[in-house]
């Protein structure tokens, strides 16, 4: 039973993480950062599922390394897109 709650939780987590990427922000940071929330929802989703079907964590470890991959590259792109324009608003710059 505990462990529906808590994967009831992480479910919620990842709904949120959704809900604030899809409503419109203005800032690029926002977007990382939910984006990066999402993540961490389904990492915590795949280490309670390994967990209790008792499988090695050793996919979490690959995961992991993509999850930090995906955000030094959206960090790079926010300090290029201030770099370029001085600020991150999706509003200050045209995208043709």
């Amino acid at each position: 039973m505990k462990i529906y709650n808590i994967m009831l939780i992480i479910m919620c987590m990842f709904v949120v993480g959704n809900l604030i990427f899809i409503s419109k922000h203005k800032h690029l940071l926002i977007i990382l950062l939910s984006l990066e929330f999402m993540v961490l929802s389904i990492y915590l989703f795949m280490m309670m599922m390994m967990s209790y079907m008792h499988y090695n964590m050793y996919m979490l470890m690959v995961f992991l390394v993509f999850a930090v991959c995906e955000g030094a590259l959206g960090l790079s792109i926010l300090v290029s897109m201030i770099r370029t324009h001085g600020n991150d608003y999706f509003q200050s710059f045209n995208l043709l």
